[in-house]
């Protein structure tokens, strides 16, 4: 899954640099459906499959704001500065 996500940027990278450099070179049109399709291909490809192999293994719970996991920070915050004084 890695070596996709990498190689889907360098592929988007690409398409975004040819499209700016069709745009330099007179042709505004093909440039600007480069640039295009680079950005929408980052948006609607890259991202989604990037946040799921980021979040695949972890648990949501561990993020929300629980009962239990507002006593461990209190816990955690007492511990801390009792080692302080």
């Amino acid at each position: 899954m890695k070596h996709i996500i990498r190689i889907l940027f360098i592929v988007i990278v690409v398409l975004v640099c040819i499209g700016y450099y069709f745009k330099n070179t007179g042709d505004h049109a093909t440039g600007d459906t480069f640039v295009g399709i680079g950005i929408l291909a980052a948006s609607f490809i890259l991202m989604p499959i990037f946040i799921y192999h980021r979040w695949k293994d972890r648990k949501v719970k561990d993020y929300m704001l629980t009962e239990e996991n507002l006593n461990k920070m209190r816990d955690y915050e007492k511990k801390k500065e009792n080692k302080e004084l």
